[in-house]
């Protein structure tokens, strides 16, 4: 399989011999290796993927209810007893809008749902992962905390905040002054909202392991709440952008995840990281900043500036 620049010099010739531009030269290499995919494991392929990384900063970027159009559209027509293999590749995003789209392909496929991870599912990332049967991870790949964040804040971190300021304003009331300065700035309820976000947080992510990832083993409910527990230590974690490897996602958090490398199908593995590599090819060098795609080459593409480009039916002939 093509790694990164044996992918690049793929789209350069695919687009230089056939006059093609380069969006739509990526866009025939990349739905072949999704094409492949699927026809090697026999399983619906759909991949969610942002382009945080290469163009920071653009809203939207993240997990959203306008997602949800994607999704839709790429489970449009796909045979759902096949189950699904998820690429995700994302920062993470609203709470609100991860839980709708994870029980919305738990309605289209059941709990035959299985994450693959070749780089990055961060935040509720994590979460829609920890929604699967299983992960698929490469040495590389990372998960990330899912402690909930009210407007950039970590409202674990507030509480933590508000605790420190009991605390030494009932040893010292001369910190009165300085704490005020400092909780004043939060607006009123904002510590219930924190508390809220963290309760809604762990319960989702509870439940999915408990009923999905470790469903009819005697110990799912101590296994789904250490999992939590640690996914959710605000700080043992120390940063809510802090990686964890998949040894760690194994061996300490005990969620079911399988490196690439040790399935013993170097195809598969070399697969998708074509693809990862198709996919960050596509970001870094077009305008497109999210994409939603399913293995027949159907596509939901957000793009800078333009209006969604929607791609239906197979992969376009050269």
């Amino acid at each position: 399989m093509p790694n990164w620049g044996e992918v690049l010099t793929e789209i350069r010739t695919l687009r230089d011999q056939h006059a093609r531009d380069s969006a739509t030269a990526a866009d025939i290499v990349r739905r072949q290796y999704l094409s492949q995919l699927h026809e090697l494991t026999g399983r619906n392929v759909i991949a969610y993927y942002s382009g945080w990384l290469s163009k920071p900063g653009i809203a939207q970027s993240d997990i959203n209810d306008e997602d949800m159009n994607g999704f839709m559209m790429a489970v449009h027509s796909l045979d759902r007893t096949k189950g699904l293999d998820l690429l995700l590749h994302t920062p993470g995003g609203s709470m609100a809008a991860t839980q709708a789209i994870v029980d919305y392909l738990h309605k289209m496929f059941g709990k035959d749902i299985r994450a693959i991870v070749p780089q990055l599912a961060m935040s509720a990332g994590t979460m829609i992962a920890c929604s699967c049967k299983n992960i698929l991870m490469a040495k590389h790949s990372n998960l990330g905390p899912t402690d909930p964040h009210l407007n950039g804040i970590p409202a674990a971190g507030i509480i933590e905040e508000f605790k420190r300021a009991y605390d030494e304003i009932k040893a010292d009331p001369a910190m009165i002054p300085i704490w005020q300065s400092i909780i004043g700035q939060y607006p009123p309820t904002f510590l219930s909202q924190c508390e809220n976000a963290i309760e809604w947080a762990r319960a989702f992510v509870k439940d999915q392991l408990e009923s999905v990832m470790f469903e009819g083993e005697a110990d799912a409910n101590n296994k789904a709440v250490l999992a939590v527990q640690r996914l959710t230590d605000y700080s043992g974690n120390k940063s809510h952008s802090r990686h964890i490897p998949f040894e760690e996602c194994r061996d300490l958090i005990g969620l079911k995840v399988e490196a690439l490398e040790a399935i013993g199908n170097d195809y598969l593995q070399d697969l998708v990281l074509t693809i990862h590599h198709c996919y960050m090819h596509a970001l870094m060098n077009t305008n497109a900043y999210k994409m939603v795609e399913n293995h027949l080459g159907m596509a939901l593409v957000k793009q800078q500036q333009a209006v969604p480009q929607l791609v239906l039916g197979q992969q376009p002939g050269i």
